[in-house]
């Protein structure tokens, strides 16, 4: 059986007719495979995409990306590995959504946090609570909660488009209005962009009518 290796591939490409098929066109010339495509954010005439693309035995990084840059107008940001099996974006914030319907009212929050940074691959999340300054749960690396909670507090009388378009590109969040709770979560090196975020916040507001 033939080993593979799957990679998630974000690009920067025209957002024009067969912009994509000319990506997928390359990918294909050296043996690679897109077995899955996650648009998060179109503006300006541009798309960002997250292509899944499995590359065989002897494919590399260097190889993959070089025949992607061959199309005009197309730049990669970013390359990582991903399990084989890992299903789609869609399908895990399904997934997490479901988890927390399962899980105990009490843990439900922890839980939140846990599954934002596997969902979009954060570094730390927190919860915040009214007070704007302590973190009701935080998990990985987060900085100061002092800090978080003064740019959520100034930042919450924006509406959710204005949030994105002011945010920093290493924090996402969303608001569980009914418990005056912030999520927030973090990562460096890929700026969140639309998808991502429209993700946390709606995940943030199942939360909210299920947490204890």
């Amino acid at each position: 059986m033939a080993v593979v290796q799957n990679y998630v591939v974000r690009v920067w490409l025209p957002d024009l007719p067969g912009a994509l098929g000319q990506v997928a066109s390359r990918i294909g010339a050296m043996g690679g495979d897109v077995v899955g495509i996650d648009i998060l954010e179109r503006d300006s005439g541009l798309a960002v995409d997250e292509l899944v693309v499995s590359v065989p035995d002897g494919g590399t990084i260097d190889l993959l990306v070089a025949e992607i840059m061959q199309v005009d107008g197309v730049a990669v940001q970013d390359v990582r590995p991903v399990a084989t099996d890992r299903p789609g974006a869609g399908t895990v914030a399904l997934i997490v959504a479901a988890h927390l319907v399962e899980a105990d009212r009490c843990d439900r929050l922890e839980l939140l946090c846990h599954e934002l940074i596997d969902l979009v691959d954060g570094e730390w999340a927190m919860a915040i609570g009214v007070d704007h300054r302590h973190a009701i749960v935080s998990v990985g690396s987060a900085p100061d909660p002092v800090w978080v909670g003064a740019f959520l507090a100034g930042s919450s009388h924006l509406g959710e488009a204005e949030q994105a378009a002011g945010a920093p590109g290493d924090l996402a969040w969303s608001r569980l209005a009914r418990h005056d709770i912030s999520i927030a979560i973090g990562r460096s090196g890929r700026p969140f962009l639309a998808r991502e975020r429209q993700q946390v916040s709606l995940l943030g507001r199942i939360a909210d009518a299920l947490v204890a």
